[in-house]
């Protein structure tokens, strides 16, 4: 052999003979000698406590799932066992994480393109625990230190990281969340084989649901959320189709939490990237309210509800995460709903828009709007009330509404929604035709404008503005009643139902407060009422539950049903208290004249009734009338003093001509009827 052989033998003998040697020490080195090193390393770049506590070592093995030589390269596969990782330290417990035992893979000939790439990890009964504390302080936000002490200007790693799988043979989750006051257990199981998207969530005819992932998991949740007992569960996809963009992971779930069941099934596009939701979303419960402590969004107390419909987010718009429910329909008590709702996580505020539909309006389910209670499981929605604080403020000697307005949760969003009832159920003591109403919320300020319902044959069209981002609350209504049917309107009358008379009004009132009760007590504007061709008598004033009516009428007609040929009403209101400019009835038998003040703020009246015969004196009564007291315990009695003087009441029109001018424009130009209002006001106005 030459000389360059023999050096050629020699290097190339050598070079074996180090491969050799690292081979041996590789696979004989203590791996444990480096778990402190690692230990303090992983600690240090993650500002908390990280430690191997259990044994950790490599094995070498081929991976035959490689093609041509490189399925001849040996693979490291590193296993650790009794893994801990910590919370930081502003978190008061010891462990976030713990695991049994780590497994993974890791690619040799991936390291020379300069990527880390583990084709699985497998973990061993992982255990975490996710805490938040009062003060917002969490335990799943990372600070890492080369973050904290990176140079802007310095370029971006070219190492790169990729993990196919992670594969766990049972998980559990502790969560506890003083914010949310959550404190849940779940569980987590591989389901042991595949289970088809469409097996569990049904029909894959969407297209954005084609090519979703199989299901490979099944999670229980038990404990508690939000102050309510919470339990549910559900499967979800494999960690691999997490990383997919193109094929949707698989969401499933059913959740009870208190009175409130939330239904999911449905696909999460591009999950590590958040792209979006794409799900079937069905909840009931007792009250929407309750939806606040899931959702974040204000809706009012209302009767048992349900619903059904196609939820689909958009999580990385400029604007903020929106989410669409489309097309649902549902129920709130005994009405039907359907609509469709937008709602949108924008700053300073997020807003709800959308458009409701009642086909089938029970008017008492609208109890949050108007004030009515419904009567339907109100034991339950006391309960939902006092739980959340919302305790009666009605002093027992009071009559009007002392209940405070919320308006603290008004300026949590902004919403623009319309809602149409298109066939109300109500008693017959008020027949309504239908309702429409938009609703525009912003910064605290509510606007209902217009609230428009049928009414008797005729329409109720007002405008509601509350101004709650006042301190008291602003209010202002507008309402405009035209053409109500007074033999639609009292029903239960049968004298009333030959009646072609109507009734029109108008109502303009401001206030400050936060209740009815402080709103009309403070309350300045006017209330002009005109209604002709009607009856009166006692039985009227019974069916409508006034007792101190029915004693005035009873005083002056007897038990006699008397034709009215027009009632007159406008009043001034100051201050919340109301005086009459003109209160007079014009009946076929006398005039009646009604002066006075009525006290919002002490829910206290004193009228004086002043009638006066036509003709052959048919009223036996000869003094006035007055109506005392407060709208809880009112009196009424014969006044004490000199009898009535002859032409009294008709000095008293002739004292009227402004007011009676003002409520000709009440008198509907189009009404084809002959209205006797037109002639007595006119009456009226002429007397100077």
């Amino acid at each position: 052999m030459s000389r360059t052989g023999k050096i050629i033998s020699w290097i190339v003998g050598i070079v074996l003979l180090l491969i050799v040697v690292i081979v041996v020490i590789v696979a004989l080195f203590d791996w444990n000698r480096l778990k402190p090193t690692i230990n303090q390393k992983v600690s240090t770049e993650l500002n908390r406590p990280f430690a191997i506590r259990g044994d950790l070592g490599v094995n070498w093995a081929r991976n035959r799932e490689e093609h041509g030589w490189r399925s001849w390269v040996p693979w490291p596969q590193i296993h650790a066992e009794d893994i801990m990782l910590g919370n930081p330290a502003n978190i008061p417990e010891v462990t976030m994480v713990h695991l049994n035992r780590v497994d993974a893979t890791l690619s040799p000939l991936a390291l020379s393109g300069k990527e880390i790439y583990l084709p699985w990890i497998r973990l061993t009964q992982p255990d975490a625990r996710l805490l938040q504390t009062a003060d917002h302080k969490n335990n799943w936000t990372f600070n890492l230190a080369s973050s904290e002490n990176a140079d802007a200007n310095q370029p971006p790693s070219a190492w790169t990281f990729r993990l196919d799988n992670i594969l766990f043979d049972r998980a559990q989750i502790a969560v506890k969340d003083a914010i949310n006051k959550a404190d849940l257990q779940v569980i987590v199981n591989p389901l042991g084989k595949p289970v088809p998207y469409g097996q569990v969530a049904g029909s894959k005819d969407d297209s954005s649901q084609k090519g979703a992932s199989d299901f490979v998991f099944g999670w229980k949740a038990d404990g508690t959320y939000n102050g309510e007992k919470l339990n549910g569960e559900g499967k979800i996809g494999g960690m691999l189709s997490l990383r997919s963009k193109t094929n949707p992971f698989p969401l499933q779930a059913d959740v009870h939490n208190g009175s409130t069941r939330v239904q999911v099934a449905g696909t999460l596009q591009d999950p590590l990237n958040l792209g979006g939701l794409n799900i079937r979303l069905r909840f009931s419960g007792d009250t929407l309210a309750n939806l606040y402590g899931l959702t974040g969004i204000v809706l009012p107390d209302t009767p048992p509800y349900e619903t059904d419909g196609h939820l689909i987010a958009h999580f990385q718009q400029k604007g903020g995460p929106v989410f669409n429910y489309e097309n649902f329909n549902g129920h709130i008590g005994d009405s039907d709903i359907h609509g469709s709702m937008t709602y949108t996580q924008s700053k300073p505020r997020p807003k709800l828009e959308g458009s409701l539909e009642s086909r089938q309006l029970r008017m008492a389910d609208l109890g949050p709007l108007i004030g009515v209670n419904s009567g339907k499981n109100s034991s339950k929605t006391e309960q939902a009330k006092a739980k959340r604080g919302d305790v009666s403020n009605q002093p027992a000697d009071r009559v009007l509404p002392h209940d405070r307005f919320d308006t603290k949760s008004w300026g949590v969003m902004d919403a623009d929604v319309k809602f149409s009832g298109k066939r109300i159920e109500h008693s017959t003591s008020l027949p309504l035709s239908d309702l429409y109403t938009h609703l525009v919320l912003k910064n605290g300020d509510l606007l209902l404008d217009p609230l428009r319902f049928g009414v008797a044959g005729g329409s109720l069209n007002s405008t509601i503005h509350m101004e709650g981002n006042h301190t008291p609350m602003r209010a202002r209504a507008d309402l405009h009643a035209r053409n109500l049917k007074l033999k639609q309107l009292f029903p239960n009358v049968a004298a009333m139902q030959s009646s072609m008379g109507q009734m029109n009004g108008d109502a303009s009132l401001s206030g400050t407060g936060n209740s009815v009760a402080d709103i009309l007590a403070t309350s300045n504007g006017d209330l002009k009422m005109l209604m002709n061709d009607g009856v009166i008598s006692r039985s009227l004033m019974e069916i409508v539950g006034l007792n101190v009516g029915n004693y005035v009428v009873g005083k002056l007609f007897g038990d006699d049903q008397v034709r009215i040929n027009c009632a007159a009403a406008d009043l001034n209101v100051r201050n919340g208290l109301a005086t009459s400019k003109l209160f007079v009835f014009d009946t076929e038998n006398a005039v009646i004249n009604i002066n006075g003040t009525t006290n919002f703020a002490n829910e206290r009246m004193d009228l004086s009734i002043n009638p006066e015969s036509k003709g052959v004196r048919i009223v036996t009564l000869r003094s006035p009338l007055y109506v005392r007291g407060t709208f809880k315990k009112p009196d009424a009695g014969v006044k004490a003093g000199p009898l009535i003087a002859r032409g009294a009441a008709a000095v008293a029109l002739g004292a009227v001509v402004a007011p009676a001018a003002a409520l000709l424009a009440l008198v509907s130009p189009s009404d084809n009827e002959q209205n006797q209002c037109t002639n007595v006001l006119k009456e009226m106005k002429s007397k100077k």
